[in-house]
């Protein structure tokens, strides 16, 4: 506190009480003195520059997880961020858009991936039969992810008709119907409803209604399917960055005279043709020749190249074992990779105080110079049985809901993560919005 000490005097007058009044001059002589007058300092606000338009809506689900946790700084610290302000930011991304309550990859998926503060929003890219790229996260996920069953003109065009569950021989019910199956045209008469089937089904009504019972019918009624460009002409609309996974082709390539290359090359010629900056765009495949082939011959959008990690499908493989990993962190590196996504799992550990630390695989690949985006997040059911595939490497101190913060936590501050893909993109955005996480611009 700084002090000022003054010493004022003034005089102080009588005023008229009234117009035809003798004026009086009364002198008085006021002393102050050792006045303390103190300085506040006030902390400099954060700003953060936020894109224009935007309208972040993040809802109540944010709030139960905070609630959910055990007594932490970190609690303390999501609590006191319950009032915001929130903002859209790359560190969050919509798998799928936000499916764990909206059909996937439809346009009210994406929209609502937009309005939790996703800064990045994915289409999984598929092929028709007359060769037009469409969002699906699967060639052959018509009959779990849309109505094709119930069309019974598109359904005798899918690769296995449905057949009913046999309850005497134990054979469940199954259909296969594949978007390469259809032209793009009847491929947009689709409605998308939330993945799932009842394989106890005797009848197509009964084998759609398998969502799972940790999900939600409400907002299925009629999911809007798009095209490849489609989703480019909504994310700009929405103001959001865009990455698309080109998936594994399930006929053989060529395909009606289209290669693997050209295919490849098609889903990134899109984003040029609807005059995408490469700087908005993140390509992503699993099969590493198709991120190199793009860094290879796409220049432009090589820095931004992820390869989606799938590996822990090898035998052997151990996030905690190099030995285990082909090609290594540095071979990728070499081979100019920038960007890679595995699991979560992947990247988490317990060490001896059963505390959720870096995995080997996630200090080598930060090591090596990668950045690193994780997936996904909330696409588990409740954590109480300790999460699923997606925790599997911490299932041990995985307990309650709550626990997702600290998976966020740790991705963010230790393993040091870009991004983290989510099937609700709120609680990631409530996160970023808390820690002063860089905005989406």
């Amino acid at each position: 506190m700084k002090r000022i000490p003054f010493l004022t005097t003034f005089l102080l007058l009588s005023s008229l009480t009234g117009c035809d009044d003798d004026v009086k001059i009364v002198e008085k002589e006021v002393v102050v003195t050792n006045t303390d007058v103190e300085i506040v300092e006030v902390p400099t606000p954060v700003i953060v520059e936020v894109a224009q338009g935007t309208n972040i809506q993040l809802g109540t689900r944010p709030d139960y997880l905070v609630d959910d946790m055990a007594s932490s700084a970190l609690k303390t610290k999501l609590e006191s961020c319950k009032e915001g302000p929130f903002y859209r930011t790359d560190f969050s991304i919509g798998h799928r858009g936000a499916p764990m309550q909206y059909p996937e990859h439809t346009k009210e998926s994406y929209i609502a991936a937009a309005r939790m503060g996703a800064g990045v929003v994915e289409c999984d890219v598929t092929f028709t039969n007359d060769k037009e790229l469409v969002c699906r996260h699967s060639q052959c996920d018509l009959h779990t992810t849309t109505n094709i069953l119930a069309i019974p003109t598109l359904a005798a065009k899918c690769s296995e008709p449905f057949t009913p569950a046999n309850s005497n021989s134990g054979t469940p019910a199954s259909a296969k119907c594949c978007t390469s199956d259809i032209s793009l045209a009847e491929f947009l008469t689709l409605e998308g409803k939330m993945d799932g089937a009842n394989t106890s089904a005797t009848n197509v009504s009964d084998y759609m209604k398998g969502t799972p019972s940790w999900r939600t019918d409400l907002y299925a009624t009629s999911g809007t399917l798009m095209t490849h460009k489609q989703s480019i002409a909504l994310f700009k609309e929405l103001g959001v960055k865009m990455t698309p996974e080109l998936k594994s082709p399930q006929v053989s390539m060529p395909f009606n005279g289209m290669t693997q290359t050209q295919y490849a090359q098609k889903m990134l010629d899109e984003y040029t043709q609807m005059e995408v900056p490469a700087s908005r765009v993140y390509p992503q495949s699993f099969n590493l020749a198709d991120v190199e082939y793009w860094i290879n011959t796409n220049p432009e959008f090589a820095a931004q190249s992820v390869y989606l990690d799938g590996r822990d499908s090898n035998v052997g493989f151990d996030p905690n074992n190099a030995a285990t990993w082909q090609p290594s962190m540095a071979e990728l590196v070499n081979d100019g990779v920038k960007i890679i996504a595995p699991p979560i799992w992947m990247l988490l550990s317990i060490d001896n105080n059963s505390n959720i630390v870096p995995s080997q695989y996630a200090i080598d690949a930060k090591a090596a110079g990668l950045n690193i985006i994780a997936w996904s997040l909330e696409r588990s059911g409740p954590l109480k049985q300790g999460g699923g595939y997606y925790y599997q490497s911490i299932s041990d101190v995985i307990d309650n809901d709550g626990d997702m913060f600290t998976v966020v936590d740790v991705l963010a501050q230790d393993v040091g993560v870009m991004g983290i893909f989510s099937d609700w993109p709120a609680t990631v955005s409530y996160y970023a919005s808390c820690n002063n996480m860089p905005a989406s611009i």
